[in-house]
């Protein structure tokens, strides 16, 4: 999710887990050093290799840097009082709450926007410099601008809910607004790829584009027994920002679809794109969406209830200091933002492991989607890691500790590995997912 929609994990703090394709329990992933033969399943050598190790570090560096600055640079505002300071010009222009939020949610946006921005212009430099991103300048700045108006549009009414149950229940805000979100975060995740997505990046329909693939796809989905129609099969410009490959699925019900960028189709040869598809078929049949939503309500509720805590004491303890009145003033979203922020750093092991899990389960069903439809789903899968390695920089040795931490994905080296090995049609292997 983009930075500049921050607000939305103030109010839905793991909105985006829900958002992307998840999964519950998998196979261990295997070492990432795992070979076919003699040769590691995913390596870089040379200049790529020198600047894969580069960027990894700098992303790792970072990753932890953000996490400490966004902490340090909320509670530096909180003690200038610069929260307290945008309550008071919402309250002098109104005395009417509706329309003081209309004021307070704006800059306080702009002011989580400003306290990344450093660091957001930092990485956009690195991503130019090594040949990650094509955005320009204009384009990266107008994204960073629309985010900004859809974080202000869709924040308005929780920010008004939670002014409302602040001050009706102070002792139970944490498990009305817990209740309340729900629907919302269920809202959301259905209307993202219809009415949120669009805005940010340009999507057309997959079969006038590549029509071979959709009808290699058409192929998968049946094999799969499912019904997953070319209107529901998506190409998404991606090569007019960078220069990195992705493909996913997203929404729920009427608005569920499998997206694949251009630059995927450009890179990945009809075999590579089929296993890849493959993973996201699995996905999609798999039901993870759901089971991710399942999973971010039930991590919602706790990081509410110990953000609550946290609130109380932090207004009680600095509330004189800081310019904050009391639960119920405007001020008091900074204090639980910083909550927020706090925890959610450290459940990131939970729900990062959580999501490499349904990742590693999909790779499964994926290899297992293509088998018979594609000629060597070994080494088509192998490849197609490789090449997406590549074109992301990623480093083949990465570091365990920050894998552990900040992995949404099991690393492409232990991905590449998995999938050169898996064939559970040998002789005395049964496949997980589809019957001999």
């Amino acid at each position: 999710m983009l930075r500049s929609l921050k607000i939305l994990l103030l109010f839905l703090s793991l909105l985006p887990f829900a958002a992307t394709a998840r999964a519950q329990q998998a196979p261990t992933s295997p070492n990432p050093q795992a070979q076919t033969g003699s040769t590691p399943a995913y390596s870089l050598s040379g200049d790529k290799l020198e600047k894969a190790i580069k960027v990894s570090r700098i992303r790792d560096i970072v990753h932890f840097v953000q996490a400490g600055w966004d902490i340090a640079a909320i509670i530096v505002l909180l003690s200038l009082g610069v929260f307290s300071r945008a309550r008071n010009i919402a309250e002098n222009i109104s005395s009417n709450v509706w329309i003081q939020c209309l004021i307070y949610i704006p800059i306080f946006l702009v002011l989580l926007t400003v306290i990344d921005l450093p660091i957001d212009l930092y990485m956009h430099i690195v991503s130019l410099k090594y040949g990650l991103s094509v955005q320009t300048w204009g384009g990266w700045i107008w994204d960073l601008t629309k985010g900004l108006l859809i974080g202000m549009a869709l924040s308005y009414l929780p920010a008004m809910l939670l002014k409302l149950i602040f001050r009706k229940a102070p002792q139970k805000w944490w498990l009305i607004f817990w209740g309340a979100s729900i629907p919302t975060i269920i809202f959301l995740v259905f209307i993202a790829p219809v009415v949120l997505e669009p805005l940010m990046n340009k999507y057309e329909s997959l079969q006038p584009k590549a029509p071979a693939l959709v009808d290699r796809l058409e192929q998968i989905v049946s094999r799969g027994g499912l019904v997953i129609p070319p209107a529901r099969m998506f190409w998404m410009d991606a090569s007019s920002k960078t220069t990195q490959m992705n493909a996913y699925v997203t929404g729920i019900g009427a608005s569920k679809r499998v997206v694949v960028w251009d630059t995927t189709i450009a890179k990945l040869n009809l075999d590579e794109t089929s296993v890849v598809f493959g993973h996201e078929m699995g996905h999609y049949v798999l039901n993870h969406i759901w089971r991710g939503i399942a999973f971010t309500i039930a991590i919602l509720f706790v990081t509410l209830f110990v953000a609550k805590v946290f609130v109380d004491w932090a207004i009680a303890r600095f509330g004189t200091s800081w310019q904050v009145r009391g639960l119920s003033d405007w001020a008091s979203l900074a204090v639980l933002m910083l909550a927020l922020s706090i925890f959610g750093f450290l459940l990131e092991p939970v729900t990062n492991g959580f999501s490499r899990s349904m990742e590693h389960q999909a790779d499964v069903y994926g290899m297992e989607a293509v088998h018979g439809i594609v000629a060597n789903p070994q080494e088509s899968a192998r490849s197609a890691f490789q090449k997406l390695g590549e074109a992301s920089l990623v480093d083949p040795n990465p570091n365990a500790f920050v894998e552990f931490w900040t992995g949404s994905h099991p690393s492409i080296a232990s991905r590449a590995a998995f999938a050169a090995s898996y064939d559970p049609w040998q002789p005395g292997k049964q496949p997980e997912f589809f019957k001999k």
